[in-house]
């Protein structure tokens, strides 16, 4: 498959290696950095490095996987190592890895010596059809999910399917709870063909993903700043976000794509009480989710530390709560208020109707 938009400096599949390989010669930077984790360096980097010569004498910064690492101290470590390996205004930061190593090694990158270069190269599902595309960075800062961070565009992200085969099958799982957000959010058709789809193991389905990221492409270059027409993107991540905090609590946490899947379902139900969605289109929505997502039960033990990661959330303005809902399957507004009230009964019906122990 050629480059998808390769005008963007986006890359797809098998020319994702030549174009890298261009880009870096291009840009004669003085030295590079790959941040990765360790699952990373085991599965990606010796192959990444082989395909690109220019990387062999780049310095390899490694984290340990999973959300723990996107934080402060771990953002000091990398910034010390820059600093110590002598890192300046024309180095380059590859982010080899998923969705955590994007955002934190984008932040990184956005803040060290008031911004460098750097590319992203996805190795989940969640990174290439989300994470690694569009531009936000972020860290978890006292619990709450993304609470710092820049929106600053890469000037490459090079997407190869390839790495997927190493992921396992929970980690594909996770990445397509995105898919099916930007289908949601704008493309009726393409929802449809994802209502029936279960993901099985080696899950590479070209068409699918490059859906996806065109969709969220198409979005941010109309508001890469996220003013308006971006914060459609948010649906599910509402209430998903203060699910994903709440459950970094519990001895066993949710992926960032499980939770975004209950949120989904969630903000669905406040979309059919506001009659903006039918009860046919909230049961397709539901169903869909079902074929691949678990609906973990919000206990109510658990409201108040729920609703104090939901009350941070950035989307919300002098205490009103502000989601992005759809307007039908296929469409979107970026900003509806919605009460607690409503919010609550949305909870109330989940755990009563849909929630169910795994």
């Amino acid at each position: 498959m050629p480059s998808l938009i390769k005008n963007n400096s986006l890359y797809l599949e098998t020319s994702s290696k030549k174009d890298l390989i261009a880009f870096l010669k291009s840009n004669k930077y003085t030295s590079h950095f790959i941040i990765c984790d360790s699952n990373t360096l085991k599965h990606c980097l010796t192959p990444f490095i082989l395909a690109c010569p220019q990387l062999k004498e780049a310095e390899i910064i490694e984290l340990e996987p999973g959300e723990e690492s996107k934080d402060l101290q771990v953002l000091t470590s990398i910034l010390q190592t820059l600093t110590d390996f002598g890192a300046d205004k024309k180095s380059l930061i590859i982010n080899l890895g998923g969705g955590v190593i994007s955002d934190i090694g984008g932040f990184a990158a956005s803040i060290y010596k008031r911004g460098i270069d750097f590319i992203n190269v996805p190795t989940s599902l969640l990174a290439i059809a989300d994470a690694s595309v569009g531009g936000k960075t972020g860290l978890n800062f006292s619990g709450i999910k993304n609470h710092i961070g820049t929106i600053t565009q890469p000037k490459g992200v090079f997407i190869d399917p390839v790495f997927l085969k190493t992921l396992p099958q929970r980690h594909l799982i996770n990445g397509f709870a995105e898919i099916i957000k930007a289908a949601l959010v704008q493309d009726k058709k393409f929802f449809n063909t994802l209502s029936s789809l279960k993901i099985t193991p080696g899950f590479n389905n070209l068409s699918v993903i490059s859906q996806s990221i065109i969709i969220k492409n198409r979005v941010v270059k109309k508001d890469p700043a996220e003013k308006g027409l971006r914060k459609i993107l948010n649906f599910g991540h509402t209430v998903g976000h203060a699910i994903e905090s709440l459950y970094m609590e519990k001895p066993l946490p949710l992926l960032h794509g499980e939770a975004i899947a209950i949120g989904m379902v969630i903000e669905s139900y406040l979309c059919l009480l506001l009659k903006r969605i039918s009860k046919k289109e909230f049961d397709s929505i539901c169903s869909c989710l079902a074929l691949n997502f678990n609906f973990h039960p919000l206990l109510q033990h658990d409201m108040p530390v729920f609703f104090n990661y939901f009350n941070q959330d950035k989307k919300h303005l002098n205490k009103a709560y502000m989601f992005a809902l759809l307007n039908s399957i296929g469409k979107c507004d970026p900003e509806v208020k919605v009460s607690s009230m409503m919010v609550e009964k949305a909870i109330q019906y989940y755990n009563k109707k849909i929630a169910h122990v795994s």
